[in-house]
């Protein structure tokens, strides 16, 4: 199975960061009927955390969330990256990357049951072009 890499939308909501805002948030989501392909988050400091988002459809994720109230960062790009697991295929990745001498501000990535890999990774926005040339998205 070869990679399938695509730009992807994303968006972000700050959240405080204890016990339970996960599980409000993505409640929030769920009612809404809002698929996700992924998402990750982190703490930033001062007692907050940031819930990145990447919906299947980032127009009706947009009209869930104008319902709900909820608010959310502008639009921002990431890559995804769906395809066989295999060794060294992040590696194979991150290559493509830096010989386009683009930097990569954040990365995940896991295994799937069934053989599958998935990664989501972050570059500088004013990198986007210039990593989507290099990764063919």
């Amino acid at each position: 199975m070869s990679d399938r890499i695509r730009r992807v939308q994303y968006f972000y909501f700050e959240v405080p960061d204890q016990p339970g805002e996960g599980a409000r948030l993505f409640e929030k989501l769920k009612d809404a009927k809002v698929n996700l392909v992924a998402f990750t988050s982190f703490p930033t400091g001062g007692g907050r955390s940031q819930v990145d988002v990447v919906p299947e459809d980032p127009a009706a994720f947009l009209d869930a969330i104008k319902h709900l109230g909820m608010k959310h960062s502008p639009p921002k790009e990431a890559f995804l990256i769906q395809g066989g697991d295999r060794v060294g295929a992040v590696a194979e990745v991150l290559k493509k990357l830096g010989a386009a001498k683009v930097n990569v501000t954040a990365a995940n990535a896991s295994v799937a049951q069934g053989g599958g890999f998935g990664m989501i990774l972050w570059v500088k926005a004013q990198d986007v072009a210039a990593a989507a040339k290099a990764l063919g998205a």
